[in-house]
């Protein structure tokens, strides 16, 4: 006994297809070759149904009371009734010419009258209608007597049990098939997939690749299974008279959403022509776009009163109306685009869009104002806030800027916009940036020397221009000391950390050399007895710490 599985592979499909797709689309010929010959009229025909429920013919026009309707539904059980007498003669339906019509008899009944209006309706003489009507009817049951004879329908369950037969064959061999193909990619996997991989990167591993492609091939044994199933059940259906109507309808079912998409298609191919043009049309448009504004940011081309650093930015919000203008353009062509589904789901992703992203839309906009204000650019260094460092990268939504210490810090542009900005790059790439360094010195050491000392400082440190030269300012005079600045110029904004520190250290140095002693602010130098504060370095080999001057009054002593 066969085993009726559905299991397996996919490789006798089109044998299924040659064989029983030949036998399903006969049967759907046979239901509807009684109606090609009849002209296309402008009218609505009413079908008169044989004892099979095949379509006879069409009754188009009325007889007098009888609308064209009921006229096909009594011609239907007309028929009927003389099916179902014995021994049916095809002679003895005969033709009765009256003065205006023609009758169809068969003994007691008169079938149907063929009248002049429904010839000529039918642009034939009364009597060639007549003589066609005739035939069908007569062809119509004696088929029907035919298929109800024993040695007929013991034929058609022998056709049944072949096609079921032939079926589970095919099931077994796609069953069989597909086990060979596991088995063959199982064995042979190392020499048939390799890593999918570019450089270094790998886009798909072999045991990627052999997932996915089981993935298709169970896929495709499921679809064959299923187009097998269909096209067996069709065929058995069309073998019997009385279920062909089923098997045209399964048919229908199948075959009539493939012909709506593909007539949709066929329509909509004008649309998809338009849309396609303009998609071109403004892809190069926006190129073109693209090609000035990369002149303006490359200083190529000049536009007075348009700064290149504005080019890229404006780009980004010229193309962005270019899109939003193409997709006003191609929306009417969509499909669906009439509906008020459609409609309603585009309003209620804007209404989503606008309430979601108020705080962002407040970001973009002071991102566009912030680009062009200009207060900075990349890689300037800048304080936003407490906030110092070098700017990394500028968005529409945020700035990203990374510190001294390698700390990447995101800021929101409405908080840059809301704040105030200072920038240590700008004027110091032309004029130089003025670093200061406050010294609190005694009283007793000359401010000219002091002067000198600190130029002398800030002349040796790295990165300090030579020209303009440093100059101090003496910005207050204390109760203990004297606060003098140093002020120099440098272009390098993004290492102020390291100039400022080696600075420092020059002073240090400067002063030390001097013998000047760093003893602000509130440090009191007792020289009697006691050592400086300079660095033994810095000292004379010679040097001596001094003794404690002790002064007595012999006055007081007498």
């Amino acid at each position: 006994m066969t085993r009726f599985t559905l299991t397996k592979d996919p490789f006798t499909f089109i044998l299924v297809l040659i064989c029983f797709g030949s036998l399903s689309l006969k049967a759907q010929n046979d239901s509807i070759s009684n109606t090609q010959s009849l002209p296309i009229k402008t009218e609505i025909g009413f079908p008169v149904k044989g004892v099979q429920g095949d379509t006879l013919f069409y009754v188009y026009k009325r007889l007098g009371a009888s609308t064209a309707s009921e006229r096909a539904v009594h011609i239907g059980n007309k028929i009927d009734r003389i099916f179902k007498k014995e021994n049916f003669q095809a002679d003895s339906l005969v033709i009765s010419e009256e003065e205006n019509s023609i009758d169809l008899i068969y003994g007691d009944y008169i079938v149907t009258t063929v009248s002049q209006t429904d010839a000529a309706f039918q642009n034939m003489e009364m009597s060639d209608l007549a003589l066609e009507i005739k035939e069908k009817i007569s062809i119509s049951i004696l088929e029907a007597k035919e298929d109800q004879k024993f040695s007929k329908i013991l034929t058609n369950i022998l056709l049944v049990f072949l096609v079921l037969g032939i079926a589970s064959l095919l099931y077994w061999l796609l069953g069989r098939s597909y086990g060979k193909i596991l088995k063959y990619l199982d064995t042979n996997k190392n020499k048939l997939l390799k890593n999918l991989a570019y450089k270094e990167y790998t886009f798909l591993t072999a045991e990627q690749e052999m997932g996915i492609l089981l993935f298709i091939l169970r896929v495709l044994r499921i679809f064959l299974f299923v187009v097998l199933f269909y096209f067996t059940i069709s065929i058995a259906f069309s073998i019997f008279p009385y279920t062909r109507g089923w098997a045209d309808r399964l048919f229908l079912l199948v075959w009539s959403p493939f012909k709506s998409i593909f007539l949709s298609v066929w329509n909509y191919l004008p649309n998809l022509f338009t849309i396609v043009v303009i998609l071109i049309v403004m892809n190069y448009f926006i190129r073109l776009v693209k090609y000035i504004f990369s002149e303006i940011d490359a200083e190529k081309l000049h536009i007075s009163g348009f700064h290149s650093d504005w080019a890229m930015p404006t780009y980004s919000i010229v193309r962005f109306l270019l899109y939003a203008f193409m997709f006003v353009l191609i929306f009417p062509y969509l499909p669906g685009s009439d509906s008020n589904i459609f409609r309603g789901v585009s309003v209620f992703l804007g209404l989503l869009f606008s309430l979601g992203s108020s705080s962002a839309i407040a970001n973009m906009v002071a991102g566009l104002v912030i680009t062009y204000m200009r207060p900075f650019k990349i890689g300037d260094r800048i304080k936003i806030g407490d906030i110092t460092g070098n700017v990394m990268e500028k968005t529409l939504l945020v700035t990203r800027i990374k510190t001294a210490k390698n700390e990447e810090i995101t800021i929101p542009n409405s908080a840059v916009l809301n704040g105030n900005t200072t920038n240590f790059s700008t004027l110091a790439r032309k004029e130089g940036l003025i670093i200061h360094t406050t010294v609190t010195i005694g009283y007793d050491v000359p401010w000219k020397d002091m002067h000198q000392v600190l130029i002398d400082a800030a002349l040796r440190t790295d990165k300090v221009l030579k020209e303009p030269k440093p100059f101090v300012l003496q910005t207050g005079l204390e109760d203990f000391y004297v606060s003098y600045q140093i002020n120099a110029y440098t272009k390098e904004s993004n290492q102020l950390l390291q100039i400022y520190s080696e600075l420092h250290q020059h002073i240090q140095d400067c002063c030390f050399e001097k013998g000047i002693e760093i003893l602000s602010p509130h440090y009191r130098a007792a020289r009697d007895g006691n050592m400086t504060t300079i660095p033994s370095a810095y000292l004379p080999k010679d040097y001596q710490v001094p003794n404690f001057d002790v002064k007595i009054d012999k006055k007081d002593k007498e």
